[in-house]
């Protein structure tokens, strides 16, 4: 039996549009991409052109209003993300939005709000990094491999703003990308479904470079997202965290996640996606086999088109996303104001 055709149109036009979403679209019998639509009709043509979809736009309004499409995939940055997904679930649209989820916990909030007063399917891009060893890491911390879970340590360091002199990147830009930090919220999605939600955290946070012009010229501008933040974190668990982001950290070591428990340890390295562990009475840490029956691929696009003709549940979801950006945002506040702050987010403080 042939499967349902699902007509979808494409918001942003971006590299992990290109490089992954699309091609994974295409890859899929009966699914149709009808529409591609950026801000410059140049850049969705060429587009549209590589991948064969048959028309272009440049109002991302129009391709939500379209009658003949079943879903939108928003791969625009962050500053469209809510907007845009509440007009698509208005529509009757199902959706599948780029990460990070929003701008802010609020944004966040009420596109979760949305999606559970819709019928439509709706899916968060999850990080690529930790996917292959993810479910050998469910496997063993589910079966005890660590015992009580006690001391959490993240790093996410690079050296994407190390250069003082180069123009101000979109990510660096709250109008864009809020307060979405580094790869806080990517490292944060991986720790939550290893190891649950955290209850609170405190945190400081420098911004090295504290003034950059635009590209194509201009006057400077303040810079407000961190470019170094240290965090000191409590899991809901109990177990006690310390993360280490950097975008001016030249010649770092590879970043990893590692999980000390009362009877072993796990060090997951998310440059390498390789495991090594050890439990009490061994001598040393040593590989951990991925096995590939367990390997978890990049199945993103084949997912939500499951999620739509099938009902299958889809990770990571709304609610994951709600969960990241509030920790997002709990290290914003922290940091500003000094203070530790509890999770979940009070609501009433600031959305």
């Amino acid at each position: 039996m042939a499967e349902r055709e699902v007509r979808i149109g494409i918001i942003g036009a971006g590299g992990i549009v290109r490089h992954r979403h699309l091609p994974g679209l295409r890859a899929i019998p009966g699914v149709a991409v009808q529409v591609v639509c950026n801000r410059t009709r140049e850049r969705a043509e060429q587009v549209a052109t590589e991948f064969g979809v048959p028309e272009v736009e440049t109002d991302w309004r129009r391709v939500i209003e379209r009658s003949d499409l079943d879903a939108v995939l928003i791969g625009t940055p962050p500053y469209l993300h809510c907007e845009a997904t509440l007009a698509a679930l208005e529509a009757g649209k199902h959706v599948f939005c780029q990460a990070r989820m929003a701008r802010n916990a609020a944004e966040a909030r009420a596109m979760v709000e949305a999606s559970l007063r819709s019928d439509r399917v709706t899916m968060l891009c999850p990080p690529p990094n930790g996917m292959r060893g993810d479910r050998v890491m469910r496997r063993l911390i589910g079966e005890g491999y660590l015992g009580a879970v006690r001391d959490v340590h993240a790093t996410g360091l690079a050296a994407s703003y190390a250069d003082a002199s180069a123009p101000l990147h979109w990510r660096q830009d709250t109008a864009i990308s809020g307060m979405n930090t580094l790869t806080l919220g990517m490292w944060a999605e991986v720790l939550h479904r290893w190891l649950g939600p955290h209850a609170a955290v405190a945190a400081v946070s420098r911004v090295h470079t504290p003034a950059r012009t635009r590209v194509g010229g201009g006057p400077p501008e303040r810079v407000r997202i961190p470019e170094s933040v240290a965090i000191a974190a409590e899991l809901a668990s109990g177990a006690v965290g310390s993360y280490h982001f950097s975008g001016v950290a030249r010649f770092a070591p590879h970043n990893t996640i590692q999980i000390y428990g009362a009877e072993g340890t796990l060090l997951y390295d998310l440059e390498t996606d390789e495991i090594r562990g050890a439990r009490a009475g061994d001598a040393a840490l040593a590989p951990v086999p991925i096995p590939p029956e367990e390997e978890r691929p990049w199945t993103v696009e084949r997912d939500f088109i499951a999620a739509i003709r099938e009902g299958r549940p889809v990770e990571p979801s709304f609610h994951d996303g709600l969960l990241y950006m509030e920790f997002t945002e709990a290290v914003w506040r922290a940091a500003e104001s000094g203070r530790r702050v509890p999770l979940p987010l009070e609501t009433t403080a600031g959305g």
